[in-house]
């Protein structure tokens, strides 16, 4: 895969393209209720995709229900299309997810996974969108 160009927008571009929902929490690093979001349960196979700039960054495959409230995954479909940023707002101490590619907020990164690396991807369901796998 070629790494996607990168995407700057001003705020008004942002405001106009995202749902005022989408904007806080891609844009203003907001965060959804948990067991709200379109994603949470979803079991479908396909690809989650940023819903800002439509990078590819999580498949089904390494999705799991960690109870937590918001879709989890074990790793991004490559890690160069995250980046990952010291987070020390609310008087903790974590490590935040944002796209590569435009910079948008996705949710944070914690050391309690199932899979080998012992990764949870946590994300925002609405900072995603999903590309529904077609049979074959």
């Amino acid at each position: 895969m070629d790494k996607p160009q990168k995407v700057n927008k001003t705020d008004k571009e942002w405001k106009a393209q995202l749902t005022d929902e989408q904007y806080r929490v891609l844009r203003q690093s907001g965060t959804e209720r948990p067991f709200t979001g379109q994603f949470y349960l979803n079991k479908e196979d396909g690809m989650y995709i940023c819903a800002g700039c439509e990078t590819p960054l999580f498949s089904s495959e390494t999705k799991f229900d960690s109870g937590c409230g918001w879709p989890s995954f074990m790793e991004p479909v490559q890690s160069e299309n995250v980046k990952e940023v010291l987070d020390k707002s609310h008087g903790m101490i974590r490590t935040e997810i944002r796209c590569a590619t435009c910079d948008g907020h996705l949710g944070h990164v914690f050391n309690d996974g199932p899979g080998a690396n012992g990764l949870r991807y946590c994300i925002n369901s609405v900072s995603l969108g999903f590309n529904k796998k077609e049979d074959e």
